[in-house]
């Protein structure tokens, strides 16, 4: 199923979409339900659906057997506005498990540096390590970002004031079903509640200049709008294998990634065995799988301008569209 969370006036409320390609529509849950004549609390909001467990997606497939086809109960998807699927997480982290971008970005970063000294000619020069640093494939790396800073598919971003090197990275994502402390890996696909679309938007002159700090990225990553997810979460029953989905980034139209899910260091099931030792994990929390191979403007040199429209899409989980506005354009 494609659950969303989208505006309705003041309100935000939950959906499922219905339908065929091209005609899909929106069904609001909590006004099917109350039709019903059984008003249900997982129906409130995407965090208290996945507190209901599998039950409450069992009511949500009744709903849509039941009340789909009530015209006053849907709207067509492509008049509805679409907010993140759960617009505060609990919880975010963001891994980085990709080798081709774990080698090539940091190359980008270096290009930056030669050039700010002038030196067009090193910076062309500058080529990858052969293989990653060892401890990425030792352990999931990860950081944690800011949950109040998330926004949905159709929300412009405008950059940040102190930053004026622009990009997206492609990602994609897990939101989690259930907590649970010290999880076996064998038992941790159960913890996934579904996936989404996941864009990183980073601030690159920010973040080369904090990460010399040797803390990870702070203000390179998180501003106003830098978190955009969506624009579904898809349950994790309708996606087969999250390990081989076509990833496409598309600017203004214009491809500039062309790749997959496949090649993952650590799956998220190595991700979620790891993070939860001796750490309780909570249901809601989001894992982002970092950016795929060739997935940012810093791997291949390119860099977003003022107006653009970045266009993100996995496999089976949807297209997430956001433009990019300077602040002080």
């Amino acid at each position: 199923m494609k659950l969303v969370t989208f505006s309705a006036g003041d309100a935000e409320k939950l959906g499922v979409v219905t339908g065929a390609e091209g005609a899909e529509t929106v069904l609001d849950l909590a006004a099917a339900a109350a039709r019903a004549g059984r008003p249900d609390e997982a129906f409130g909001s995407m965090l208290a659906l996945i507190a209901a467990g599998p039950a409450g997606l069992d009511r949500v497939r009744a709903m849509i057997d039941a009340r789909a086809g009530e015209a006053d109960l849907t709207r067509p998807l492509g008049e509805t506005r679409l907010l993140a699927p759960i617009p505060v997480p609990p919880q975010m982290r963001d891994f980085s498990v990709f080798p081709d971008h774990i080698t090539d970005a940091p190359v980008g970063m270096r290009r930056i540096i030669a050039r700010m000294k002038g030196d067009e000619a090193g910076a062309l020069a500058l080529k990858p390590d052969a293989d990653v640093p060892p401890i990425y494939r030792e352990k999931p790396i990860y950081y944690f970002t800011n949950r109040f800073s998330v926004v949905g598919t159709g929300t412009d971003v405008r950059w940040p004031t102190y930053s004026r090197i622009m990009d997206y990275e492609l990602e994609f994502g897990i939101v989690l079903g259930k907590g649970g402390s010290d999880i076996a890996h064998a038992d941790a696909r159960g913890h996934v509640f579904g996936y989404m679309v996941f864009n990183d938007f980073s601030a690159r002159d920010a973040q080369l200049a904090e990460m010399q700090g040797m803390l990870g990225p702070a203000k390179g990553k998180s501003f106003d709008a830098g978190n955009a997810m969506g624009p579904y979460l898809v349950t994790a029953d309708a996606v087969t294998d999250p390990y081989a989905l076509k990833a496409v980034a598309r600017v203004n139209g214009e491809v500039w990634t062309d790749s997959s899910t496949a090649g993952m260091l650590h799956s998220f099931e190595d991700m979620i065995a790891y993070v939860s030792r001796s750490e309780t994990l909570h249901a809601g929390e989001f894992f982002g799988s970092g950016t795929v191979n060739g997935g940012c403007g810093l791997e291949h040199d390119r860099f977003l301008k003022h107006g653009d429209v970045v266009e993100l899409s996995v496999e089976g989980l949807g297209t997430l569209t956001n433009r990019v506005l300077r602040t002080d354009a």
